[in-house]
């Protein structure tokens, strides 16, 4: 099952990745960079359930909450910018 999980998230990034890089807009490429990050700190966090060992929690919040923050940062500085 763990396995599954794994695979989705890779095909998933994978997919982000492709709109990154092909994506039309400044917006497009903002959502995907986003949808990438949140594949990664979702496989961290299925590894930390996988393994049971909680050394991974504190890269997770920071990956998280560097995340969150950048994308709201990029949504202004694309809202100002008029994009």
């Amino acid at each position: 099952m763990i396995t599954a999980i794994f695979v989705v998230l890779a095909v998933a990034a994978v997919l982000f990745t492709v709109r990154l890089v092909l994506g039309p807009s400044l917006p497009d490429r903002i959502l995907a960079l986003d949808g990438v990050l949140g594949c990664v700190v979702a496989g961290l966090v299925v590894e930390t359930v996988r393994s049971g060992s909680p050394v991974v929690v504190d890269a997770v919040l920071v990956l998280s909450l560097t995340a969150f923050i950048g994308t709201g940062v990029a949504a202004r500085f694309v809202e100002r910018r008029g994009g």
